[in-house]
């Protein structure tokens, strides 16, 4: 926020406070939240289904550590691969754009007035609008990129971005969950110092996502912890009835 911008508000004190957007991290938090969460409630549900079926601290440890380990590649290439994949099809789409518009140029503006319609635009200015965003092709193709696909550039993402915050931050949402068991306790013991440092990561997690959101902090905190723990209590189940089934 800028000098001006600050006295400006200075001048109008019933106008609420600043807030500056998110910025050029904004298309990554999804992999940031995503990761997380899925790393907090995966290895907790595995670490609960292991206590569940019997196994010790050690078992359940090496079994956590797999799965986090397993979990974090599977993520970082589940998400370079779908990233990677949706920006090949914006790339595509865009090239044949410029075919169009080098063959089909009268058609492609022409396609400008339904889509600027919408903005309230009519008459003069709608007539003005076009005359503008169809002045050189560069500009025609940017602004059928912006209205007809929806491809912002400042938006699109970078897939080996995309999968490193993935794996990376599902590798450590997981540490959460397993760091109780570093320790020689019993293992029901373990899992419940395990639910409670989960259910603290999530609280924060959710919390940390209302900052950005503004939605109510406390609601979606208590939404996350509630979903990890109907998950965390149906994997105990079902590794004490396989334990009792295979025994």
């Amino acid at each position: 926020m800028s000098q001006a911008d600050t006295q400006e508000q200075t001048d109008h004190p019933s106008r609420p406070p600043y807030r500056p957007h998110v910025g050029e991290n904004r298309p990554y938090l999804r992999d940031v939240i995503l990761g997380v969460n899925d790393g907090l409630v995966s290895i907790l549900l595995l670490v609960a289904g292991l206590v569940g079926g019997q196994l010790g601290s050690a078992e359940v440890l090496l079994g956590g550590l797999v799965g986090a380990l397993a979990g974090a590649v599977s993520m970082a290439l589940g998400e370079y691969l779908a990233t990677k994949s949706q920006e090949e099809v914006w790339d595509a789409e865009l090239l044949l754009e410029d075919e169009h518009i080098k063959h089909y140029r009268d058609e492609e503006a022409a396609q400008l007035y339904e889509l600027l319609e919408p903005f309230g635009l009519d008459g003069e200015d709608l007539e003005e609008a076009v005359r503008i965003f169809s002045a050189t092709d560069q500009r025609l193709k940017q602004a059928m990129a912006v209205l007809e696909f929806g491809v912002v550039e400042s938006e699109r993402r970078s897939p080996y971005r995309a999968g490193w915050m993935s794996g990376g931050f599902f590798l450590a949402g997981s540490a959460l969950p397993l760091a109780p068991f570093l320790f020689s306790l019993e293992p029901n013991v373990s899992l419940l110092w395990s639910v409670g440092l989960t259910f603290i990561g999530l609280f924060i997690v959710g919390w940390t996502k209302t900052r950005i959101t503004y939605n109510p902090g406390v609601r979606s905190g208590l939404e996350n912890m509630l979903i990890a723990g109907a998950g965390a209590t149906l994997a105990w189940w079902v590794g004490r009835i396989l334990d009792i089934s295979l025994s």
